[in-house]
C-alpha cells in the first residue's frame, strides 16, 4: 500500500488495517491498485459530510451524523481503485460500474469485511468495516459509552481486536 493509505490505516483498528492490507495485496496481484481515501473521522468531520447535500453544497454521501459512523471509531475505511496499475501514479476510479469495483467488493467480503456496497437502503461502494461484536447498523449507545470511557482502545477491545 502507498504511504497515504498506510498513514490512514495507522489510525484504525489494527485488525481492520491488516485485512485492508491483505485486500490490497490480493488486488495488486490481479493488477488492481487501491488507496484508502477515508479512515478515522472526528465527529466534526462526520457532521460536515452529513451536511453535504442537506445544508451544504454537494451530493449526499452519508446517512450518519457524527458519533453514528463506524469511521468515528476506527472501525471503517473507504477504498477506491485506481485507473492506473500498481507502480503508477494513483488516479481514483470513481466509476463504480467498472469490474475492478466488483472485484474489490467481493475480495473484501471474502476476507470477512462488511461491504457498504451491499447495503440496500444506502449503498456505499468504497466503504468496508470490520465485523465483530457490532457488525450491523450504526454504532449504538454501548459503542459511544465504551468510547467515552476508554477511547478507541476500549471500542477495539470490545470488537475483538
Amino acid at each position: 500500500m502507498d504511504t497515504i493509505s498506510e498513514t490512514r490505516l495507522a489510525q484504525v483498528m489494527p485488525a481492520l488495517a491488516d485485512k485492508i492490507r491483505q485486500l490490497a495485496t490480493e488486488l495488486q496481484a490481479a493488477g488492481t491498485y487501491i488507496r484508502v481515501v477515508q479512515a478515522l473521522r472526528t465527529n466534526q468531520e462526520q457532521d460536515a459530510l452529513y451536511a453535504q447535500g442537506r445544508t451544504a453544497p454537494g451530493k449526499i454521501v452519508t446517512n450518519c451524523r457524527g458519533g453514528y459512523s463506524y469511521h468515528n471509531f476506527g472501525l471503517a475505511v473507504d477504498c477506491v481503485p485506481s485507473t492506473q496499475g500498481p507502480g503508477q501514479p494513483y488516479d481514483p476510479d470513481w466509476n463504480e460500474s467498472h469490474p475492478v469495483w466488483k472485484q474489490m467488493i467481493e475480495s473484501g467480503v471474502a476476507l470477512g469485511l462488511t461491504a457498504g456496497a451491499l447495503w440496500r437502503s444506502f449503498p456505499d461502494a468504497p466503504h468496508f468495516q470490520i465485523n465483530g461484536r457490532f457488525p450491523e447498523g450504526a454504532p449504538d449507545d454501548e459503542v459511544r459509552q465504551l468510547f467515552s470511557q476508554g477511547g478507541l482502545a476500549a471500542v477495539w477491545a470490545a470488537v475483538g481486536g
